[in-house]
């Protein structure tokens, strides 16, 4: 367009652009870094960072990005096209058993743990549990938006699947999982868990457990189905490259199968309809559900109090970071907390979370700190943002914490009925994908 630019970016950062660049047909690109990080910084500090060098180079910042805005442009830099890239080979060498373990650890393709060996024989067994065709193309994936995303064929996503020790009767819900291009892995700093609810007819068929250890390592199907997620994303978009196209702080271990499990539909209380109903299926089709966030509460201890309130109390505490309503909540329980909240009246999910939504309100520093023009507002006497300043300590401001969408508050059942266990977090709803579509 003609018009100079000179990105700034933090120093954590610097391999992920140049990264990004690179890929892009700009790898001269004039990128000038900050101190990390900017966020939770306050003004004086971020002046600081522009006053001071490039940690990078060690020149002072401001004078590199006049350099960057107003120096003509080098051969290389002018030059333009994106860079494909390198394509592998569709077989390796043959080799011992142990080299081509080795082979896989040191080349990054696996989770860190032991794979099972992805052989012409195995790939080809795998694709018995599809009538799609191997060369197919399943979906598109990328780690995060500034990379690009990668398409993967049908016989690609059973590689995956044989590694991570599935069988044919697994692949249609991995292939569901693959057509959604959601990766497990995403470049994000915030290290998210990813959760698959599994629905329908093929939760029985599979051998999926919905029941006592649903969400830990007891069940073959629920841990090689969303231990292949990890290795797709992984190996179909480049997603586990630490500082390149993964960027979670501290990661999180819950992406080892990111929590993978049925809903227990036998044991839920008469009205309360299984999740893929509430997201627009039939109860006959089998329909895996994804979900994106972090376990933030866990009460797993009888109190002698009404459920709603407990859950309340755990997801008002789930902080906004944005004006629109941007925190999310899911409630993952067990059967005996859905039956005991059923008796206290609410004869259907979508009416506990639409109770929780309309009882889960902001605190007053909350709602000032993400709407400052609307404390300038209450400060000029202006309603009824004047009446809200003056509520009193304690009090909350009646806008809902949660934005209206349906439903507001996702919540799951699962688990073996042996403890009043519900576990909370800001999980949003990513999306849904037909199982049946891909037998």
């Amino acid at each position: 367009m003609g018009v100079p630019v000179a990105p700034v970016v933090t120093e954590r950062f610097s391999d992920l652009v140049k990264s990004v660049a690179y890929k892009k047909g700009q790898p001269h690109q004039r990128i000038t870094f900050v101190p990390h990080p900017v966020s939770g910084r306050s003004a004086e500090e971020g002046r600081e960072y522009l006053e001071g060098n490039d940690p990078l180079t060690d020149q002072p910042v401001v004078e590199e990005l006049i350099t960057a805005l107003t120096s003509p442009l080098t051969e290389d830099e002018a030059k333009t096209g994106f860079i494909d890239p390198e394509m592998q080979d569709r077989l390796l060498e043959p080799d011992t058993e142990e080299n081509l373990h080795r082979l896989f650890v040191a080349n990054g393709w696996t989770d860190g743990l032991p794979i099972v060996l992805p052989t012409e024989e195995r790939v080809a067994a795998m694709l018995e549990g599809t009538s799609h065709a191997a060369d197919e193309v399943v979906g598109t994936m990328q780690p995060s938006s500034p990379h690009p995303a990668w398409s993967y064929t049908v016989e690609q996503v059973a590689v995956n699947a044989v590694m991570a020790g599935a069988s044919p009767e697994h692949f249609p819900v991995i292939l569901a999982i693959a057509s959604t291009g959601v990766p497990s892995l995403f470049t994000s700093t915030t290290s998210f868990a990813r959760m698959a609810v599994v629905n329908g007819p093929i939760r029985n068929e599979i051998g999926m457990n919905s029941g006592i250890g649903a969400l830990g390592p007891l069940n073959e199907a629920n841990a090689v189905i969303g231990r292949a997620w990890t290795l797709m994303s992984i190996n179909l978009d480049q997603g586990a490259l630490p500082g390149t196209t993964y960027m979670g702080s501290q990661g999180n271990n819950l992406n080892y199968n990111n929590l993978t499990f049925p809903e227990k539909e036998e044991s839920l209380p008469e009205g309360w309809d299984p999740v893929h109903v509430q997201k627009g299926y039939e109860a006959d089709e089998s329909v895996v559900s994804l979900f994106s966030g972090h376990f933030l509460y866990v009460q797993s201890q009888f109190w002698p109090y009404p459920y709603e309130k407990l859950i309340k109390h755990a997801i008002e505490s789930f902080t906004h970071y944005g004006p629109g309503n941007s925190v999310q909540a899911s409630v993952v329980m067990d059967p005996l907390v859905a039956r005991d909240i059923k008796a206290e009246g609410f004869e259907t999910k979508e009416e506990l979370s639409q109770w929780l939504r309309e009882n889960c309100l902001q605190t007053p520093w909350e709602y000032w700190t993400i709407h400052p023009e609307h404390l300038e507002a209450a400060e000029a006497g202006t309603e009824p943002y004047a009446s809200w300043l003056e509520l009193p300590e304690g009090a909350t401001i009646p806008v809902p914490r949660f934005r209206e969408k349906s439903p507001p508050i996702d919540i799951v059942v699962v688990g073996g009925e042996t403890n009043q266990f519900w576990q909370a977090g800001n999980f949003s709803y990513v999306v849904s994908a037909s199982i049946d579509d891909w037998r």
